[in-house]
């Protein structure tokens, strides 16, 4: 019997998608209504939308059939239930976009609102590739729309600060000091930092611990005989205040046989700079990690933050139109691994000893959705005795909020998102909170807190190292 067919989509998947929300590709054009415009825009409109210049790819647009299976797993879907705050319908503006309708400043900040998480690209059926058409379109807008004042501002002051890991590690006394001695608390509990904008109390809010910095020598060599000769990331928020992690990655990598090279010239990855599409800093960035590992002659590339690796995994991309650099991008994505992609790729060697605590994992979107790393992990932790791995009990697909700068740029909106999945976390009852991103374990402990609780946070690398050196009482307090 011919399957029955309704504007291109079998009938029992349109069942479901309405079930959804969703309406049919000839309806969508009657969702677009206009929003007020938010304060990180300035309300220009720049007609045609998009210049010349690698604008979102029309076969890319085409491949949405606008069937609506993405908006149960779209955060800002989930939150508002607005039709041009899901996937398909960003994707209908970029459409009107290339067929010469204007930017405007309601297109903007629908595209602001997007927190870049790719769990559409898990849930949809026509394997459309989401996240080239948000870069590009957050590419063009960065070029050409002319953003509010205070906007480009606080951008500015983000892009200055968080790519740098030594101008990161500067603020670290100032931070300490204000700590110390009460200034914070003071300022909190003062009526005034509640008029405070949004996002200069996310800055307060999310700033993370100051810790002792932990090193990672240049080169760690592997425990008995080589296997594989890995590259290490040290990354920047992540090299400035959780060199902790990056300590214990090399550790752990070290114990299953590998040498670990951290190259001293590297930098930046420009993960950041191009989920926030800032382009030309993105490519700086990619350029200057590709010459340092070049040079290190590593087997391959070994990340321990989800946003860094799936962003490096797609240099060739970035980089297509440089002469120099456009093969040498690809034979280095080629060699990128997330670190539990790696050690699940190679058979145990080290000896993993009983850890007795629980810990509930909860996967970062770029690692799950932009990779497609899921078991990986979770097979490691399999690996330590005694250790009681639990799942996070409900909306395991629906994003943090952290989203790289998201929870500083779209900080009420965050802010929605990481009480749900702090109360989410919560429901598990674990002792412990495994991830594997930094900005993660920030947003789950920081929205945790401010529901009056305190749930400590390890990298996955760190349970490993802790099992390995039969450390745990390494957990965190």
């Amino acid at each position: 019997m011919p399957e029955q067919v309704e504007d291109g989509i079998p009938v029992y998947e349109a069942a479901d998608a309405q079930a959804a929300g969703a309406r049919r590709p000839i309806d969508l054009g009657q969702a677009v209504g206009i929003a007020d415009v938010g304060p990180g825009t300035a309300g220009a409109v720049i007609s045609p939308a998009f210049d010349a210049h690698h604008p979102p790819q029309r076969a890319l647009i085409d491949d949405c059939v606008h069937c609506g299976f993405c908006l149960p797993t779209c955060p800002t879907y989930v939150l508002w239930g607005e039709e041009m705050d899901s996937p398909r319908g960003r994707v209908y503006l970029m459409r009107e976009g290339l067929e010469g309708e204007p930017m405007t400043g309601v297109m903007v900040q629908h595209m602001d609102r997007c927190l870049g998480c790719l769990a559409c690209v898990t849930a949809c059926p026509s394997g459309v590739r989401y996240g080239p058409l948000i870069e590009a379109t957050r590419s063009q807008i960065d070029r050409r729309y002319p953003r509010s004042l205070g906007d480009r501002l606080f951008r500015a002051l983000l892009f200055r600060l968080l790519p740098y890991p030594n101008r990161l590690r500067m603020l670290g006394p100032g931070l300490r000091l204000w700590e110390r001695t009460g200034l914070r608390s003071a300022v909190r509990r003062s009526p005034l930092f509640g008029r405070l904008p949004g996002r200069l109390r996310a800055l307060d809010t999310l700033a993370p611990p100051i810790s002792r910095q932990t090193p990672v020598a240049a080169i760690t060599p592997a425990r008995g005989k080589e296997r594989l000769r890995v590259g290490l990331l040290l990354g920047c928020v992540q090299r400035a205040y959780f060199s902790d992690v990056n300590a214990a990655t090399a550790r752990v990598l070290a114990a299953e046989g590998c040498t670990v090279i951290a190259p001293e010239g590297q930098g930046c990855c420009g993960a950041l700079s191009a989920h926030s599409g800032r382009e030309a800093e993105a490519m700086r960035f990619a350029r200057r990690l590709i010459d340092a590992f070049d040079e290190a002659g590593v087997d391959v590339i070994a990340v321990n933050v989800a946003g860094c690796g799936s962003h490096m995994k797609e240099y060739a991309h970035l980089l297509r139109d440089d002469p120099r650099y456009a093969a040498r991008a690809l034979r280095f994505a080629a060699r990128v691994r997330d670190v539990s992609e790696l050690l699940a790729e190679l058979s145990p060697q080290a000896v993993y000893r009983p850890v007795a605590m629980s810990a509930v994992y909860h996967d970062a979107c770029h690692l799950a959705h932009g990779q497609g790393i899921r078991t990986q992990p979770r097979e490691l932790l399999r690996r330590i005795p005694g250790l009681d791995l639990r799942e996070v009990p409900r909306e395991r697909e629906i994003c943090c909020g952290s989203a790289g700068t998201y929870n500083l740029l779209q900080p009420e909106a965050a802010a929605e998102l990481g009480e749900r999945k702090a109360r989410a976390v919560l429901e598990a009852g674990a002792d412990v909170l495994v991830t594997a991103n930094p900005g993660c374990h920030l947003q789950i402990t920081t929205s945790a807190r401010a529901l009056g609780h305190e749930i400590p946070a390890m990298h996955v690398m760190e349970l490993l190292d802790a099992s390995i050196q039969h450390s745990p009482s390494s957990r965190p307090d």
